[in-house]
């Protein structure tokens, strides 16, 4: 009896001590934050495009201003070439930075741009662009270097020595394996190549996309910089249109020249020998017909030409724009979703708690009723057997 009495003793006690913590409910959304490296490395990266964008610019634009001054000095036409390749390389590089900078792994992202850069400076130096500005090509080859080795030199805060070390050689190794063979940089992101690098699982490679805040952040980041680049990059498309798209109106001019002296040669003839001017100018009605038929095909055909070059441009602008709210409602409805999941879980997560919960309440009750209610009334029974086994 004394036992009982003991342990009933202790049962109230920790009724007593954790009664305060018996409404606690704490709420586990089990979603995992992005280490601090991490944001450091999409940070580093994110600013770099910028640093990225007017390099590129600035050498491209240095090399056309360099071609149109030689060539007034020279007296000679400008070489379209250099302007058309310029604008190229452009939107290429501007559109590949953009899909190697914005990766799901801030460590996909750091990855595939330092070999970017590699390989857009491989390219102009030596690669398959090494002839592509013909006498600036120097401005090219350097640009595309600096921003290689401002990217690289960089990065060493986010690694160890050894560490920094095997990456530069696996990015050496990757620039080498896989070159950039046009200006509209067609390649694949080089995160796979660095997963079997480091013997890393493709399961295990992103075990977090982060916090709803720093999601939102990715999200906000992506957007900012789409409406800050698509119009520019829509922009150089529309020059590089009508840079190939343009009619000869020199050429135009001087036949249009050298048809109105014609006729002002055939209105003295005619006012001179009025009777053979009539029989030359029948004669000469009969032999440029064809010309001046040619001359109204060709104009037909350019005018065909710059139509459709202004359709594939409308159709263009068109595409871009659809993909861009393609895009937009394709991050809006992710981020529905995961808001929708993450909501889930904490609804989940609370009643389940809640019902542990109740469960104690309703335990730590039926004890409290067996207290107060039972063991006086067993203590009663006992006492009352005592006293009738003492009067007998």
């Amino acid at each position: 009896m004394r036992n009982a009495w003991r342990m009933l003793m202790v049962g109230l006690l920790v009724i007593a001590s954790s009664g305060c913590s018996l409404l606690e409910i704490k709420l586990e959304s089990g979603i995992e934050p992005l280490p601090q490296e991490q944001l450091n490395m999409r940070v580093f990266s994110r600013d770099f495009s910028t640093v990225f964008y007017s390099g590129v610019e600035l050498a491209a634009d240095r090399m056309v201003a360099m071609e149109r001054e030689a060539a007034e000095r020279e007296g000679r036409p400008v070489n379209i070439l250099i302007e058309s390749h310029a604008l190229m390389w452009k939107i290429g590089a501007e559109q590949a930075l953009q899909r190697s900078i914005f990766q799901a792994s801030p460590i996909a992202s750091m990855v595939d741009t330092w070999a970017l850069t590699g390989q857009m400076a491989a390219f102009f130096d030596g690669g398959d662009g090494a002839d592509l500005f013909g006498p600036y090509q120097f401005v090219a080859v350097a640009a595309s270097h600096a921003l290689a080795e401002e990217f690289e030199s960089t990065s060493k805060g986010f690694l160890s020595r050894s560490d920094f070390a095997s990456h530069r050689q696996f990015i050496a190794d990757y620039v080498a394996a896989n070159p950039i063979v046009d200006l509209s940089f067609p390649r694949t992101s080089a995160f796979n190549d660095w997963l079997a690098f480091r013997g890393i699982s493709e399961l295990e490679a992103i075990t977090t996309f982060g916090t709803v805040p720093e999601v939102m952040s990715d999200i906000s980041d992506r957007m900012a910089m789409m409406t800050e680049q698509t119009p520019k990059i829509l922009g150089w498309k529309a020059q590089l249109y009508a840079l190939h798209a343009n009619i000869n109106a020199d050429e135009v001019q001087k036949t249009l020249v050298e048809i109105s002296a014609t006729s002002r040669q055939f209105q003295r003839l005619m006012a001179q020998s009025p009777e053979m001017m009539r029989t030359l100018a029948e004669d000469m009605n009969r032999e440029l017909m064809p010309l001046v038929e040619r001359l109204d095909e060709m104009s037909n055909d350019k005018l065909a030409q710059l139509s459709v070059e202004r359709e594939a441009l409308v159709l263009m602008v068109r595409a871009e724009r659809q993909a861009l709210e393609e895009m937009v409602t394709r991050e809006r409805a992710a981020a529905a979703a995961d808001l929708d999941h993450i909501a889930q879980q904490a609804v989940e997560k609370a009643f389940q708690q809640l019902t542990t919960t109740l469960k104690s309440l309703i335990l730590y009750f039926v004890l409290f009723v067996l207290v107060i209610f039972f063991a006086p009334l067993g203590l009663g029974v006992w006492l009352g057997k005592r006293m009738a086994v003492k009067a007998n």
